[in-house]
């Protein structure tokens, strides 16, 4: 009776830990680049005070489904097309993002909207002579990225944008809702399958109607474990009455 316990409890926080990452999804419906979790069940096994015991533990994974590419014909807004990862330094970090949304400072840095420097193959992206040239017909300067992420100015080339995949998404953490942290840097690799779209950004790829459905699932089936905890508790309350009549 205490291990049917026990096991409605188990149900209960899987089902519950389920619906955090749902809502997570759901919060970030709009946020650019965002990356859904996805939970799935792993049983492991285990001894036990000399006994093998098994239990479900949920795991959690980032889908890398691609979301929607949306124009916006912004020359700093850019889109990877495929697995791949921009790279970002933060405070002395460096972060892995799906968001492309950036600027140029007044500096010439190539920064996202937290203010990160984005990350080329000779370091930071740095492009000072925007500012001070034009094109060879005397209009605005043209900066242009092809799709292996070379950055040209005026068709001079001066770096190239670096884009990274990884081989173990599980080993993937996030950090806040645009960055994800890897604990093992070695497992980077540069992604030459992935394609960077200048002018474009990556919506969420969130299924909002699959989510609302987990959604309402995981409620039904929390309510169902929480209904059977107590017939399990009046049981064995009746149980214990019992025995102590005699």
């Amino acid at each position: 009776m205490i291990d049917r316990l026990q096991a409605h409890m188990q149900a209960m926080q899987v089902f519950s830990r389920s619906q955090e990452v749902t809502a997570n999804n759901l919060a970030n419906i709009n946020t650019p680049g965002f990356k859904a979790d996805t939970l799935f069940h792993r049983v492991l096994n285990e001894e036990v005070n000399g006994e093998m015991v098994s239990r479900t533990v949920p795991m959690q994974q980032v889908s890398m489904a691609q979301g929607e590419l949306e124009t916006t014909g912004n020359p700093f807004d850019f889109a990877i097309k495929g697995n791949g990862f921009f790279v970002i330094q933060d405070d002395g970090d460096l972060n892995l993002t799906r968001d492309g949304r950036f600027n140029l400072d007044a500096d010439g840095y190539l920064r996202n909207e937290r203010g990160g420097y984005v990350m080329g193959q000779s370091g930071v992206v740095h492009v000072p002579e925007f500012f001070l040239s034009t094109d060879p017909g005397g209009g605005e300067p043209r900066l242009e990225v092809s799709k292996d992420g070379t950055i040209r100015l005026n068709d001079e080339v001066y770096d190239q944008i670096r884009v990274v995949g990884v081989d173990d998404l599980s080993s993937l953490e996030r950090k806040g809702n645009s960055y994800f942290t890897t604990r093992n840097i070695a497992e980077l690799f540069q992604d030459e399958q992935s394609t960077v779209m200048q002018g474009y950004f990556e919506k969420g790829n969130v299924q909002a109607l699959h989510e609302m459905t987990d959604l309402m699932r995981n409620m039904q089936l929390f309510e169902a474990q929480q209904r059977a905890l107590r017939t399990t508790d009046e049981l064995l309350s009746n149980a214990a009455n019992s025995l102590g009549r005699f």
